[in-house]
């Protein structure tokens, strides 16, 4: 661990990041109570991830941390080190996801804003629920605001991968 001065001379302590990012590792020193949000969107130019609520009421920031949705408005270096994240950037290959595709063609988007975390919440749902309904597509979703559409071009887009990955295992 390091040390900086701030203004008042204090320490501030310095916490060794280790983390896997999008299947890359990651190693940094940040502060420990720095957010997981502000380290990947200002350490890592991870900028798909956006900042909008703060406190963890919209979802605009959802990634997947081990395998789980989580807030990253919410989350301190100190909770995700030696940690496997996943942002909207690593959803894809060479070409979109599936999910991706199904929300450019169904209208699941409006000003785009609150789309990386409608993902990856969608993402979160169909990795422990291959087939949910009309309402647990809902409830997945609960956690995610959108201000610009009535959420019906996000459910189509929705069932519409559903469709397509039940197709797929057909």
């Amino acid at each position: 661990m390091g040390t900086n001065k701030n203004n008042q001379d204090q320490p501030i302590h310095l916490l060794e990041l280790n983390l896997i990012l999008n299947n890359i590792e990651k190693k940094l020193h940040v502060s420990p109570t720095t957010r997981l949000l502000d380290i990947l969107r200002e350490e890592l130019n991870m900028t798909g991830t956006k900042i909008s609520c703060e406190i963890g009421r919209c979802g605009a920031c959802a990634v997947h941390m081990d395998n789980k949705l989580v807030n990253s408005c919410l989350m301190m270096a100190y909770q995700v080190n030696n940690t496997s994240i996943c942002t909207i950037e690593g959803l894809a290959d060479v070409d979109l996801h599936p999910i991706q595709k199904a929300f450019l063609e169904e209208g699941g988007y409006q000003c785009g804003y609150c789309t990386p975390g409608m993902i990856m919440a969608v993402k979160a749902l169909i990795d422990t629920n291959s087939n949910p309904t009309e309402e647990e597509i809902k409830e997945a979703l609960s956690g995610n605001l959108c201000r610009c559409t009535g959420y019906i071009g996000i459910i189509r887009s929705v069932q519409k991968v559903i469709g397509m990955m039940n197709k797929k295992n057909d």
